[in-house]
């Protein structure tokens, strides 16, 4: 109910107790959608005298436009006429309630509206006050508001995300039948009840402020479903959410995976309320490398040093967010780590290459190309998505004049790695500490058997020097000893260097024959044919320079009885050779 209508029933009231007298209550204006119908609110008061009149059967006249009364009837409640509004009254006259509808309304509703009541007896009145009624196409717009934390909001103020929200459409309703529906965009039509029919509509939406909602437009509709056609109007209202960062990413342009030399560009997108800072930063060894400032990352010319993972962090006073992006970048193989080592009777050698896309390795024998048989063996390893390792392994009888060829390949080149098979098998680690080992075993049991075999044959040969060697005979003895046995001594040969002078004496030397064969076939000392086993002790006794004269003196016996002499230097030289 409207204030002015309260006033009127206020004055009305007012009057009837101070001094009752005919009044009415009725809206100055009321607007009726055409095709439906209008509810004219209506109260009425008579004079005290003509209450007895006023009963059931009391009559209720609307007449338009006051010029004649007959012409201008359009409504009587006992007596309609073809002519007249469909309509009746709703309320109970004799209870000066003068409430009236009109069905079917059309551009003839249009006017202003009278009055008149008509009872038993003298009870005949028309009201002088009148209704505007207003047809119009379309029904009126409903009305949203915006409530936060149940606290009223203009809607252009925005929410922060997680807060309690709700939107309240209200709608004066016009007559329907059926009544008025309220719809939210997204939501299932809320039903009017019978309270709200005949005054207001409300729906209220509820709901959890988000990210999703932000610049979301929600629209309130009131839809009235007349005969021929549904007639609708709404109102909308827009919500601001301010929210962290949300959904960040990075896109690479021309694409994440770009060939060498070439020019990319890395773009970072984040949704969130206020805008946010972008910071670019780059995993280098472990740590975070700062880059750059601004949603997009340049590099004119890509290489190798550039690819990586980048991140992109997207940063406003709610919070921030990441994301990331490998960046790859295409390229010829490279072979690396490339090793052979001989194990036994076979060679195994080992290539490693990196590329992108990841490269294909092939083996080449000799300038063949070589797959799996008895005599080699080839396996694949994957290292990572860009490296790959294979294997060789080649029986020995193929290494020996043979050179062995590497060869890693892709779209975009080749790269290959020459093995000399002799050259890698000498240089295996644990084949030449094998051959020092043994080098050094063998040289040492030759050098061995060398000494030991000289010491054999220097005592063998010291052992049987007197007959092996034995003493030549000369022309004739020097002297005989005292069984008459010749006896013979060698020159002593000696160089001038050793010559014994005045004031370097000669050392003396003893030198001891003794011929154990007492019995001996002959008179005479054999040579090297002779085959006894005599032996002599020769004592060397030498004498200065100033001896003149040989002397020989017999000294005391050797066991035996052998005689032992001892023949000065000179004495010695003076004699005939014996060689020993």
């Amino acid at each position: 109910m409207s204030v002015a209508e309260k006033i009127s029933i206020f004055v009305f009231l007012l009057q009837g107790v101070c001094c009752r007298d005919f009044s009415i209550s009725l809206p100055q204006t009321i607007e009726a959608l055409s095709g439906s119908c209008v509810i004219i609110k209506c109260t009425f008061e008579i004079r005290e005298i003509f209450d007895t009149d006023l009963t059931e059967r009391a009559r209720g006249l609307w007449f338009k436009d006051r010029d004649t009364m007959n012409d201008l009837l359009v409504f009587h409640s006992t007596d309609p006429k073809p002519d007249h509004f469909n309509g009746k009254i709703t309320g109970k006259l004799h209870e000066k309630n003068c409430t009236t509808i009109f069905y079917n309304i059309t551009s003839n509703h249009n006017g202003n509206f009278y009055f008149r009541i008509e009872g038993n007896g003298g009870l005949k009145w028309s009201y002088d006050k009148t209704i505007s009624i207003g047809v119009i196409g379309s029904p009126p717009k409903p009305t949203v508001q915006l409530y936060v934390e149940q606290k009223e909001m203009q809607d252009q103020e925005e929410v922060l995300e997680g807060s309690s929200v709700s939107l309240r459409c209200s709608a004066e309703t016009l007559c329907s039948s059926p009544p008025p529906t309220l719809t939210w965009s997204s939501t299932p039509r809320i039903p009017l009840s019978e309270s709200s029919r005949l005054e207001e509509l409300i729906s209220d939406l509820n709901f959890t402020a988000t990210h999703r909602q932000h610049r979301v437009t929600f629209t309130c509709t009131i839809t009235y479903q007349l005969q021929d056609e549904n007639k609708t109007a709404q109102d909308s209202i827009t919500l601001h959410v301010q929210y962290s960062p949300k959904n960040t990413s990075v896109s690479v342009l021309p694409s994440s995976s770009v060939l060498e030399g070439s020019s990319v560009t890395l773009i970072c997108r984040s949704d969130a309320n206020p805008a946010v800072n972008y910071t670019w930063s780059r995993e280098s060894e472990g740590q975070m490398e700062q880059l750059q400032t601004g949603d997009t990352l340049t590099f004119d010319r890509i290489d190798l040093k550039h690819r990586g993972w980048y991140h992109c962090t997207a940063q406003n006073q709610h919070g921030t967010q990441n994301s990331s992006v490998m960046l790859g970048i295409q390229y010829a193989p490279q072979i690396s780590t490339s090793s052979c080592s001989a194990r036994t009777d076979v060679t195994v050698c080992f290539c490693e290459a990196d590329g992108n896309p990841s490269p294909e390795l092939e083996w080449h024998l000799s300038g063949r190309p070589v797959t799996n048989s008895s005599n080699t063996f080839i396996s694949e390893e994957r290292l990572s998505s860009t490296g790959l390792r294979s294997s060789i392994t080649l029986h020995q009888s193929l290494t020996h004049t043979s050179t062995l060829q590497c060869v890693g390949n892709n779209t975009h080149g080749n790269d290959e790695q020459l093995f000399h098979l002799v050259f890698i098998t000498q240089k295996a680690p644990w084949f030449n500490i094998y051959s020092l080992l043994v080098g050094v075993a063998a040289g040492t049991s030759f050098m061995a058997i060398l000494w030991v075999t000289t010491l054999l044959y220097k005592c063998i040969f010291r052992t049987h020097s007197g007959d092996k060697a034995g003493l030549i005979q000369t022309d004739g003895a020097d002297s005989v000893d005292r069984r008459g046995e010749p006896f013979y001594a060698n020159k002593v040969m000696m160089s001038s260097a050793e010559a014994p002078t005045l004031n370097h004496p000669e050392p003396l030397h003893y030198s001891t024959i003794n011929f154990t064969n007492t019995n001996p076939e002959s008179n005479n000392i054999r040579g090297i044919s002779s085959l006894t086993t005599d032996y002599a002790v020769v004592q060397y006794c030498g004498q200065n320079i100033e001896d003149s004269k040989a002397k020989i003196r017999k000294v005391p016996s050797m066991p035996h009885g052998e005689d032992i002499y001892q023949v000065p230097h000179k004495a010695a030289a003076k004699a005939k050779q014996v060689q020993i």
